[in-house]
């Protein structure tokens, strides 16, 4: 009897793990795709406005260049991103603007050390962790450009 039961239970957990993952397998990349592209209009928005956190931060970073021009393009550069994403023909160019815009994002970590590192090598402040949770976003970007081709499964 005991046995009859934990095979039922088995049984239920299976179907239950499937449903999950063809939900997951059916709606995840969408919703991958389209949660990058919320954060770089937001944050690009934030940007433009003169609203974000870390516009002080792209100020200290990029200072050979006026930030009252700079801050704004960079902002609109970050919405064209994420609208980009949005729209499967247009996935290639995000996906090149972000990597170019991803090289200057990383860059804090070596001009900006006393900003970014607390004690060596290890320690982040919260600027640097706000910079390495870029390496989620390149892995997000990652797998959807690595679906850019699909005809079975398309994006949008």
């Amino acid at each position: 009897m005991a046995k009859r039961a934990a095979h039922t239970l088995k049984r239920r957990f299976e179907t239950i793990d499937l449903a999950i993952t063809c939900w997951l397998g059916e709606h995840g990349l969408k919703i991958l795709q389209v949660s990058l592209a919320i954060v770089f209009i937001w944050f690009g928005l934030l940007k433009t406005f003169w609203m974000s956190p870390a516009n002080d931060l792209v100020i200290r970073t990029v200072y050979w260049v006026d930030p009252s021009w700079f801050v704004p393009f960079l902002g609109w550069w970050e919405v064209v991103i994420g609208l980009c994403l949005l729209y499967r023909p247009l996935i290639r160019i995000a996906l090149f603007l972000m990597a170019v815009q991803m090289v200057g994002t990383f860059l804090p970590l070596i001009l900006l050390t006393q900003i970014t590192w607390g004690s060596m090598p290890f320690t982040l402040t919260l600027e640097g962790q706000y910079i390495i949770k870029n390496i989620v976003l390149i892995g997000a970007a990652m797998v959807i450009g690595s679906h850019v081709r699909d005809k079975k499964c398309p994006i949008f």
